[in-house]
């Protein structure tokens, strides 16, 4: 037995340089750490929300920045929509599989943000 070894998981697949201007990687980035973008995903975190529950629930962010924000992801792959063939159409959106490992850390991130700033309170 071997101890102070720990296992590593293989990564398999391209790697992307996220620090150069051409890396693909580097737009989903930059959508995710865009100002509303980190917001978007945390608040899909609860569940799949429409329009307008997902304005209300983002305080300060305009239709249009929802707009824009949501396209992005969606775009990325972080985000699904999905239209009911209803009149009028009914748009929900969600995490895909990726949106929820990414929201993820980033749900636990806020936490640590939210736990020390209540015990410097």
């Amino acid at each position: 037995m071997t101890e102070g070894v720990q296992d590593r998981a293989v990564v398999t697949g391209k790697r992307y340089d996220v620090f150069h201007t051409d890396c693909p990687a580097r737009n989903v980035v930059d959508h995710v750490t865009s100002r509303w973008g980190i917001w978007v995903l945390i608040s899909l975190r609860g569940g799949d929300l429409r329009f307008y529950e997902l304005r209300e629930s983002i305080h300060g962010i305009s239709e249009k920045m929802l707009a824009q924000t949501l396209r992005a992801l969606v775009e990325d792959g972080l985000v699904r929509r999905e239209v009911a063939p209803t009149t009028p159409p009914q748009v929900t959106y969600g995490l895909t599989e990726f949106g929820r490992d990414i929201g993820e850390p980033l749900t636990e991130l806020f936490d640590r943000i939210t736990l020390r700033l209540s015990l410097r309170d």
